[in-house]
């Protein structure tokens, strides 16, 4: 690993973000913010000139990180978030045909529990969940030193399950502060820094609903090893006591004595889990 150099890929949502990386090392990083209503070819044209400015012969494979479901297998990509054109794009396939070497294309939660696997809190793990908590609610599942992705790549689609009137992303991600009381979640954060019981109540309860989402991630995997990232983790002290309080009301108490949950320390982790995908396929 240590003398391999991959371009790891993190398309978010305003900008895209290309690094050099070598073993664990990111040798640099190039970015731009992505044309979100140009047409398919604009966007892929943001890549080219990232792409472009860092590869070299010694450059082995790509790794792309996308917020969108994956064709795993031809490397398709599916009505990307907030880029309105990607509907359905080729994107293993252009970028192979252009470059002539490997590209590996997933989802951007599945990329950052990658990343903790190979760089992160997660090295040297044989199971272990990434929970990205944001904007939305994420997670990437690793099992046996294997990332899990599914046909569709839809392992790990926690958020997505019913819950109460809605589902747990719903409530359990930086969504829950605009949704209950129409406040940011950023704005709560400054606030809860600050002193405010209130705005720390307001974590308290979206802690809660987390740990009824840990409960069925640890039903449904027996997860015994979680990292936490994304940017409403940064508020964990907020919420991890009524986080756990959910936590240890889970069926089988051993399990849960067993359970340890980290926060991620990992610097650019989205671009370290794209890189993350050749390492998965050797």
């Amino acid at each position: 690993m240590n003398d391999k150099r991959i371009l790891g890929i993190d398309l978010g949502a305003t900008n895209i973000r290309v690094g050099l990386v070598s073993g664990s090392i990111i040798q640099a990083i190039k970015s731009r913010r992505i044309q979100r209503f140009g047409t398919v070819e604009e966007v892929l044209n943001d890549f080219y000139v990232l792409i472009d400015e860092l590869i070299s012969d010694e450059v082995l494979a790509i790794g792309i990180g996308v917020p969108s479901v994956v064709n795993l297998e031809k490397g398709i990509v599916y009505d990307v978030q907030h880029i309105p054109s990607w509907k359905e794009v080729a994107l293993k396939e252009i970028l192979e045909t252009k470059y002539q070497i490997p590209v590996f294309v997933n989802n951007d939660a599945n990329c950052f529990a990658l990343g903790e696997y190979y760089f992160g809190k997660g090295k040297g793990k044989t199971d272990m969940i990434g929970l990205t908590i944001g904007t939305g609610l994420g997670a990437g599942v690793i099992s046996n030193k294997h990332l899990l992705a599914g046909p569709n790549c839809g392992v790990g689609e926690f958020g997505m399950v019913d819950y109460l009137d809605h589902n747990y992303e719903y409530y359990a991600s930086g969504q829950y502060f605009m949704h209950t009381y129409q406040i940011d979640g950023e704005q709560v954060f400054k606030l809860a820094n600050a002193g405010d019981k209130q705005a720390q109540q307001y974590f308290a309860e979206m802690g809660t609903h987390l740990g009824n989402a840990i409960k069925l991630i640890m039903y449904t995997f027996d997860a015994n090893y979680i990292v936490l990232g994304g940017s409403v983790s940064h508020a964990y002290p907020f919420f991890q006591k009524n986080m756990w309080e959910r936590i240890h009301t889970f069926a089988y108490s051993h399990s849960t004595a067993n359970l340890v949950i980290e926060l991620s320390d990992l610097e650019n982790a989205g671009i370290l889990g794209a890189a993350g995908l050749y390492y998965d396929q050797l």
